[in-house]
């Protein structure tokens, strides 16, 4: 019985090139930034913000689907992985919107100046 070796050179360049384009919008993005984007809110934050870190879920996403051979995993394990980390990610963003929010408010409406 023998295993014949498939070559995975294709693949990588496929990673390769999805990562690439992802983090070149996000670069791009980034330096230009676009008013339409900067200047209008969503869940009091700017479409620019949103974009970038719905980029990086799917980029996070990615590399755990690629490097650590998700796809080929059954469903239940594959979200036994993704749905904590889904979850957290998720929480983490509330956590720090909503106090983000409240310390610009304090600031925004207090007798003290920005001093930072």
């Amino acid at each position: 019985m023998s295993q014949e070796h498939v070559s995975n050179i294709n693949r990588i360049w496929l990673v390769f090139g999805i990562l690439s384009v992802v983090t070149t919008v996000e670069v791009f993005l980034g330096i230009v930034k676009p008013d339409f984007l900067h200047m209008n809110n969503f869940l009091s934050m700017n479409l620019l913000n949103w974009i970038f870190i719905i980029l990086t879920i799917f980029k996070a996403y990615y590399i755990v689907w690629a490097f650590m051979h998700m796809e080929g995993e059954k469903s239940s394990l594959r979200w036994t992985v993704v749905a904590p980390i889904i979850f957290l990610v998720i929480y983490l963003l509330f956590i720090l919107l909503v106090e983000a929010d409240y310390i610009y408010e304090v600031f925004k409406n207090a007798t003290i100046k920005w001093n930072f």
